[in-house]
């Protein structure tokens, strides 16, 4: 979220690219390290791009998004503020959160563009902004706007570059290890193209996709016990 199960989805982006994602659950650390032998079996120029910690923390949304709008514009840099804005007025289905990679405290709103979630829909909005506070002060702003903590979520990410793929190699708690295979396309039309693409090459490394009902499911678990799993090495297995 054994474990030979993946999840695809597609996020469209503000700047109007489209971004197909393909998450595969490994489970254990040895099928992660499979996963990473056959990679560079396939491709020994595969490159590591980054690797880290990260941080999430999820807010329940609240009905309105003004005081959320009010409360966070002061922090958002001038040539975001438009998409910040459109957000705020067309979301549906909204998703908050706050991260830290790397140091860096980033401010993400998600919004679904059909009738999925935001969190794990098919085609979704995104916005991000990199603000200059820690993730407590950021935190700290939300939750005066009046919003409450959903869940918190903690991972450890290695993300590998080959062509034009990405492909990214997750310890998340709770859920154990989770690649994610992901390819950017400029117009709508290539995206069936894209996710093929994505497919085969999972077949080809024998990892499969994760049902969307499946990942709802265990989504939905970890928010109910997210305080058994965060910051720990603990997992669970929902069917």
């Amino acid at each position: 979220m054994g474990y030979t199960t993946c999840y695809s989805h597609l996020i469209i982006a503000m700047s109007h690219t489209y971004e197909v994602e393909i998450k595969s659950l490994l489970g254990s650390k040895g099928r992660a390290d499979e996963l990473r032998q056959k990679l560079f079996k396939k491709d020994p120029k595969l490159s590591l791009v980054s690797e880290g910690k990260q941080l999430n923390h999820y807010f329940n949304t609240p009905v309105s998004l003004q005081g959320l709008h009010v409360a966070m514009l002061p922090l958002i840099p001038e040539e975001k503020k438009e998409s910040f804005a459109r957000v705020v007025k067309e979301g549906k289905n909204v998703s908050i959160r706050t991260r830290i990679s790397d140091g860096n405290v980033t401010f993400i709103m998600k919004s679904s563009v059909g009738d999925d979630t935001s969190a794990n829909g098919v085609s979704r909005i995104e916005f991000e902004a990199e603000v200059q506070k820690t993730l407590d002060e950021l935190d700290k702003v939300l939750l005066d706007a009046g919003l409450t903590y959903q869940a918190k979520w903690s991972r450890e990410r290695q993300e590998y570059k080959s062509n034009d793929m990405h492909i990214t190699i997750d310890k998340n708690a709770g859920y154990g290890y989770l690649a994610e295979f992901e390819r950017l396309v400029d117009d709508r039309k290539q995206v069936e193209e894209a996710k093929k693409d994505l497919l085969n090459l999972m077949d080809e490394l024998g990892v499969e996709e994760l049902s969307q009902d499946r990942l709802e499911r265990m989504f939905a678990h970890y928010n109910r016990h997210w305080a058994e799993y965060y910051g720990t090495d603990k997992m669970f297995v929902i069917e």
